[in-house]
Parts: structure tokens; sequence; C-alpha cells
């Protein structure tokens, strides 16, 4: 297992005026579990993209296995490093679960979705009759298909009703204890706090803060995160 690395990453508006991101550097370590915290507007969904390969940044570089992604090119760093699981689940939706894992890998089989708690019902439904909490499950499926050695999930639960909210996050608590490395982005600070190895807090741009959940969460030394948990 290799570490991904952001080495002073900094990115820009297409028009150049401002940064979204400021200059961020960090190691994520393989078999941890990151969860990264912050208000809207924080830089959180654009770092997360930058990590999929979806841009690349204006300034710096992200390693993977020290080499830089963008001389293998993004298309193969997305196809055999990295997977990323959407708020809005992203599925075909006129396909079935198992159409949409075979589209990512023609090997995949139903196991996979079994082990995220859908039955063979669920497996031959259009994925428009499945609940949305389903629809979730089928994507973070679908993420596992591709065999990937780090997971990205962005704010998984955030297009789900309140009811459904449990079931996604049982599923990547799983995840979690099988030792995937996983980044999440979230604004679940109860589940950031049980699950995760490591917090990022995230403000402006720039990494504010950083480390156990024990250290940022419940004890946190800078005011700006104060601020942030307080609200």
């Amino acid at each position: 297992m290799s570490t991904l690395t952001l080495d002073n990453i900094i990115y820009s508006y297409a028009d150049g005026t401002s940064n979204v991101l400021n200059g961020i550097s960090y190691d994520f370590q393989p078999g941890n579990f990151y969860a990264i915290v912050g208000q809207s507007g924080a830089g959180k969904s654009t770092l997360l993209g930058l990590l999929a390969g979806l841009d690349e940044p204006t300034g710096g570089q992200i390693l993977f296995d020290d080499q830089n992604i963008a001389d293998r090119g993004y298309s193969y760093h997305r196809k055999h490093t990295i997977s990323l699981v959407f708020q809005n689940y992203n599925l075909i939706d006129y396909l079935t679960p198992l159409e949409n894992l075979k589209l990512v890998n023609p090997k995949a089989t139903a196991e996979t979705l079994r082990s995220m708690g859908l039955d063979d019902d669920h497996i031959r439904r259009n994925v428009l009759k499945l609940s949305g909490g389903q629809q979730q499950r089928v994507a973070i499926a679908r993420a596992l298909a591709m065999d990937p050695e780090i997971m990205l999930f962005d704010e998984p639960t955030s297009a789900l009703d309140p009811e459904m909210v449990g079931e996604v996050l049982d599923v990547m608590k799983n995840l979690a204890k099988e030792g995937l490395a996983m980044i999440v982005v979230t604004h679940e600070m109860g589940f950031a706090k049980e699950v995760a190895d490591k917090v990022i807090f995230m403000d402006g741009g720039v990494i504010v803060e950083q480390g156990t959940p024990e250290e940022v969460l419940v004890n946190p030394a800078e005011e700006r995160t104060k601020n942030f948990l307080s609200k």
C-alpha cells in the first residue's frame, strides 16, 4: 500500500481572482480513515476532487507512491488507484445494481452488493426503485468493485433522508474495520469522532488543525476550530 501525498497544493478559480486552496501539504497513510470537516466554502470538496484526479491543481503536486499522479495521467489514477463516492450516487438509473457494477468491472459479482446489505430482490431491481440509502450502498459497492487502494466519499449522507443516514454510516463503519484507506468529507461530527483515525479541519482553503478525533473534535487547540464546533 502506498501513501497519497499533497505537496503545497494550490487551486484557483479559472479567472485566477482568488485561491480556493492555499498551499496544502499532507500525507494520507494506507489503512487509515480520515474525516475532513469544516463549514461550506472551506475547500473540502475541491480538495477531494483533486485527490480523485477530476481536476488538476494550479500549483503543487499530488504524489502516489512518490510519483506525481499527472505523470501516469489522471485517467489512470481514477481507474487504478482511487474511487470516489459522490453525494448523489451517479448511478445509471435504467440499469440494475449489478449492471452498474459491471460497467466499472465486468468481473463484478452480486456478492459485493450482498456485503452492502442488499438482498437478491434489491439486486434485480432497477436502481430507481431502490431507496436513497440503498442507492448509496450500490454506489459504494460500485466504488469497491474497482478494487481501489483508497476510497473517497464526498458528503455521502447529505442527499439522504434522516432515517436512511444510519444505514449508510454503518456500511462505512464496517469498511473502516476492514482497514481500507478512506478519506471522507462529512458534516456528521459524531460519525467522525467514532470512526476516524485522523480528523482534518479546514477553513479558508487551508488545514487549520489536524489530529486524532479527541484532539480536534473534543480538545481543539485552534480558535477557528473551536468556533466551528460551537456552531
